[in-house]
């Protein structure tokens, strides 16, 4: 009971934290002119990752590791099926060109990514998969071409980039809530893995599902709330922009550095989660071009939501 107690109080912690880093770096991303697509792409994806980001380090250095692939796998599939699915129930989403043919393709290709950099064993022909402290610098030098390009989108700017709400702070506020954000976030990372280690430990199950299913759910709701507000007020670029690039941070910015930090060793019933993690982003790509020109419709929606509940299903029949 004290380690649900504890998960709980962590989940507030981070969610308090991402919420006044969101509001704050937009606020200063807005007043600096940068687009809405790049403060979905970067700024809000980054505050939103960083509940993923703070809980795989402290994974990490406690040596969690399937914890940690568990729950950026985990948190990549809920994002698509599940995020993209009810926030395309509620209003159908329009995709932009170069989301459509750059950010989803990149991390459809990250995706993919995590299938090579896991199987030493097929391609090399080792005795175990593991996920090195190289393959995890690799992950790194991605990321970085990743924000190249969001600095050329920022340069360039958009002219028909949409209008969004955002916090209107002064520059001390803004970094006092930064600041507040960060403290936040580091508290409930903390909380967050060792109450689901004990809950893990207590009820029989693997560090895997806990990951996949808890964790990850648990560290995706700032990326359930922003994409549900910003659609509601049909701001979908920041929606969909939130949700591809928490993709992308996830698997190379949150799972490079985690395996910089502690090289994983990776199960093989892992494999199903990083098959399962491809096969969502290829239905999102193939889905904007089904219907109306490159829009997510709300019965594609319905899909996404009924292939995250099969989903867990298996997980529960995995145990």
């Amino acid at each position: 009971m004290l380690n649900i107690l504890l998960l709980l109080a962590g989940f507030v912690a981070l969610i308090f934290g991402a919420d006044k880093l969101v509001d704050a770096a937009s606020s200063l991303a807005k007043k600096l002119g940068i687009p809405n697509i790049v403060i979905g792409l970067t700024i809000v994806a980054f505050g939103t990752s960083a509940p993923e980001l703070v809980v795989n380090v402290f994974a990490s250095i406690n040596n969690n590791t399937e914890m940690v692939l568990g729950n950026v796998l985990g948190s990549n599939i809920f994002n698509v099926l599940a995020i993209l699915g009810i926030s395309s129930v509620i209003y159908p989403l329009t995709v932009k060109r170069n989301t459509t043919w750059l950010e989803i393709p990149l991390s459809l290709l990250a995706a993919v990514a995590v299938l090579f950099v896991a199987n030493d064993v097929f391609l090399d022909s080792a005795e175990a998969n593991l996920i090195s402290r190289s393959d995890g610098l690799l992950l790194l030098l991605f990321f970085c071409i990743f924000l190249v390009y969001n600095l050329m989108i920022a340069k360039g700017g958009n002219e028909d980039d949409e209008e969004s709400e955002t916090k209107d702070y002064t520059y001390l506020k803004a970094i006092f809530f930064i600041a507040l954000g960060l403290g936040g976030l580091i508290l409930g990372g903390r909380l967050i893995v060792t109450s689901a280690v004990g809950i893990a430990q207590a009820f029989g199950l693997s560090e895997r599902i806990i990951g996949l299913t808890i964790v990850s759910v648990g560290t995706s709701l700032p990326e359930l709330a922003t994409s549900v507000v910003a659609v509601r007020k049909k701001n979908v670029d920041i929606a969909i922009g939130n949700v591809v690039g928490s993709n992308i941070f996830n698997i190379f910015l949150i799972l490079g550095v985690s395996t910089v930090v502690t090289p994983l060793q990776v199960s093989a019933a892992s494999f199903t989660d990083i098959i399962f993690n491809i096969g969502a982003g290829l239905l999102l790509f193939i889905f904007i071009f089904t219907g109306r020109g490159r829009q997510l419709a709300r019965w594609e929606g319905v899909i996404f939501l009924l292939l995250y509940l099969a989903y867990l299903g298996l997980l529960v029949s995995q145990e």
